[in-house]
């Protein structure tokens, strides 16, 4: 079994992170893609990050429709701090014959050295890097896939500032997500 696995703040999830999940899958035929949303980033501030159970909801709505893709609650349930190799070995623990991999974009190379037991994380999983524009060069090694996925420009701080604003974000994200947002007035204040 092939396994990938896409964590993100999903803050919230959109149309980019479910494209980015499904083109990976396509390209290296995986047979599904667990989405992983962070309780606390390390690298990220706190401040605009919303609930854990509401960023949860909202990406198990996100990929209700898909049967390959699933959510898993592993770091909201653990709380505190959020590091990649702890989501790792969990995950390894429950699919122990699976094949990991773990996706992300390719402006993260950079900081991925100064990732917690980064070591421990190449013996367990390889590295998908999407491809972003002016990140290209950077990448090499036996554990990272250059993957070129279609290139969307939505973000969850856009879709977050549009909320505020009082605008639409429907075409950004799923419908059943905008009408969550909506119900719990989330990104208003």
């Amino acid at each position: 079994m092939k396994i990938g696995i896409l964590g993100g703040t999903f803050n919230p999830i959109h149309y980019g992170h479910l494209i980015l999940g499904e083109q990976v899958r396509g390209q290296l035929e995986l047979d599904k893609v667990i989405y992983v949303p962070s309780f606390l980033p390390p690298h990220k501030s706190d401040k605009d990050v919303i609930s854990g159970r509401h960023r949860l909801k909202m990406a198990e709505l996100a990929v209700k429709y898909n049967s390959h893709f699933s959510v898993s609650d592993i770091e909201i349930r653990r709380r505190g701090k959020s590091y990649t190799v702890d989501t790792l070995r969990e995950v390894k623990k429950q699919y122990p014959s699976a094949e990991l991999f773990f996706i992300c974009g390719s402006d993260l190379v950079a900081e991925i050295p100064t990732w917690k037991n980064v070591a421990d994380i190449y013996k367990i999983a390889k590295f998908v890097l999407a491809k972003r524009p002016g990140f290209g060069k950077r990448l090499s090694g036996k554990n990272f896939l250059k993957i070129d996925v279609a290139q969307v420009d939505i973000s969850s701080s856009l879709i977050r500032k549009l909320v505020h604003d009082g605008r639409s974000i429907l075409y950004l994200t799923p419908y059943s997500v905008v009408k969550y947002i909506e119900k719990y007035k989330l990104y208003c204040s």
